[in-house]
Formats: structure tokens, C-alpha cells, sequence
């Protein structure tokens, strides 16, 4: 689609590129490699500035899907600074295999010790296990390294292929995969939240807390949605899950920087009344 919007007249513009980043590394560089003309939203500028909120926030530590430009000791040392944690971070699969030890040695360097594979697709069953034949000799590497490894959902894997659960594939095929399951992409997916998390229960490691509004179908703020959130956090200090992680991707009424302490200050509160 993105292509077709260059080929077509006038401007395409494409928003939440972020999604699109999880499964191709570097797209927008991609692009401007064969001619477009990219307007990306510059976080780097921003990047220290956002921790500080995040922290100021309350929120205890982060994930992270990139790292803006910093160094391996800058974003330790901000870190440090700031007394965040990391709870994960997103390392595209092409990354892994293509560029291993420097991967691993930046998120070595950052105290990180959870690395979540965060996108991958495949028209069949035989591209899942192609994939999940990868991961089994990835995984042991990694986890020698000292790292959990965890792949994130969304809602393609329950609904691309008939009668196919893609993601309960790669935790019954990959024992050492952990899962971190996006609570909102599988009720996207219309699956029974609870009775599939129960399903999974051995392998879910991490849980977003995303909510979702009812019309249109997207996320909003913890608490403005149709999601039984105080229900996911109860399943999750059952499951003795050491981080919940917010993410929206949508904003309607607020500016992404207050939903995140709107987000904080609901989910604080579900978990303080869960105690």
C-alpha cells in the first residue's frame, strides 16, 4: 500500500510508521533509497525530555522500540540518571540474525535483559515454522547471553491462516519462548482473552495494557475503553508477571504526552486496588 501511495499523484502521507517498523527495520530509510520523500516525526530531539516525563510520571522503567540515535552508554547513563529500569526492548528478528553481537552487546550495555521479537508475518504454516526453526537455534544463543526472549502479538497471527494460531504455535514449538501478549490486538482478534491467556499461562512472561474504544475500533486512555483492565491486572500478579507495559498507539481528546500520565495514574490505581 505504501508503495501504490507513490505511485499515485499528489502526497501520500502514512502515519503510525511505527507499526510498520516493527516487522522492516529502517523502513523509511528503505524508502528514500528507491526516490521518496520521507517527513518523519524526529523524536531524537525529544528523546531525553520524554524519559524525564516518563519518569516524572511515576512509571518505574520502559521498553523500548529504538533508541533515537543515542549510544549504548547515553542511554545508560540517562537511565541511570533518571533511576529507570528497562523492562524490554524491541529488537526487530532481522536485526538478530543479521547484526548479532552488536545487538547484543548494546543491549548488554543498557541493562537490559528482556529482548521481545516484535512483528513477524507469513502467508502459511510453513512460513511460521520456517520461522520457528530460526528462533530454535537463536534462542539458546541468547538466552547463554543471559537474555529472556519473548515475541509480541498482534492480531494477524490469529486471523491470516484458517483454523491457525500462530502465536500458541510458537509457544508449544519454541518451550524457551516467553510470550508478551498485547491484551488489545487479541480481542482485536476476537479471542477469548481469559481462557486464552489461561491457555498460554506457562508461556505469557509480559502483558500490554492497551485499551480499546468501541467505535472506531482503536486504542484510547486506560479506563475510557470496553477492555476489563482490572481483570488483565488481576491475571497478571496471578501469573506473578514482573512488568505491565502501557501502549497506545491512538489519540483522540489528549496529546500522546498526557495520555501517558493519564495512563499512568489509571493503571496505578487498578493495581493499587488489586493489592
Amino acid at each position: 500500500l505504501v508503495i501504490a501511495g507513490m505511485m499515485a499523484e499528489g502526497y501520500t502521507y502514512v502515519d503510525d510508521i511505527k507499526i510498520i517498523e516493527r516487522g522492516y527495520e529502517d523502513f523509511d530509510e528503505k524508502l528514500r533509497g528507491i526516490g521518496a520523500n520521507i517527513i518523519k516525526e524526529d523524536c531524537e530531539k525529544d528523546f531525553r525530555n520524554t524519559l524525564r516525563e516518563v519518569k516524572k510520571a511515576g512509571y518505574a522503567g520502559v521498553e523500548f522500540a529504538g533508541y533515537h540515535g543515542l549510544s549504548a552508554t547515553e542511554v545508560r547513563d540517562l537511565l541511570n540518571e533518571l533511576d529507570l529500569a528497562v523492562a524490554a526492548s524491541h529488537v526487530p528478528y532481522e536485526k538478530l540474525v543479521d547484526d548479532f553481537d552488536a545487538t547484543v552487546a548494546f543491549e548488554k550495555a543498557i541493562g537490559n535483559t528482556r529482548i521481545v521479537i516484535p512483528y513477524a508475518t507469513f502467508p502459511d504454516k510453513k512460513g511460521w515454522e520456517d520461522f520457528a526453526a530460526t528462533l530454535k537455534t537463536l534462542l539458546p544463543t541468547l538466552q547463554a547471553e543471559g537474555f529472556t526472549v519473548y515475541y509480541h502479538n498482534h492480531g494477524h497471527e490469529f486471523t491470516s491462516i484458517s483454523d491457525f494460531d500462530a502465536v500458541a504455535y510458537l509457544a508449544t514449538a519454541l518451550p524457551g519462548l516467553k510470550l508478551e501478549v498485547d491484551v488489545y490486538w487479541l480481542q482485536y482478534a476476537e479471542q477469548n482473552v481469559d481462557a486464552w491467556l489461561e491457555a498460554q499461562k506457562s508461556a505469557v512472561g509480559l502483558l500490554h495494557i492497551k485499551e480499546m474504544q468501541a467505535e472506531p475500533k482503536e486504542s484510547t486512555e486506560i479506563g475510557k475503553g470496553i477492555l476489563p483492565i482490572v481483570e488483565y491486572v488481576q491475571k497478571a500478579k496471578t501469573f506473578e508477571l514482573p512488568w505491565l507495559i502501557v501502549e497506545q498507539e491512538a489519540f483522540q481528546a489528549l496529546t500522546p504526552m498526557e495520555a501517558m500520565r493519564a495512563n499512568y495514574q489509571a493503571l496505578h490505581k487498578i493495581i493499587e486496588e488489586c493489592r
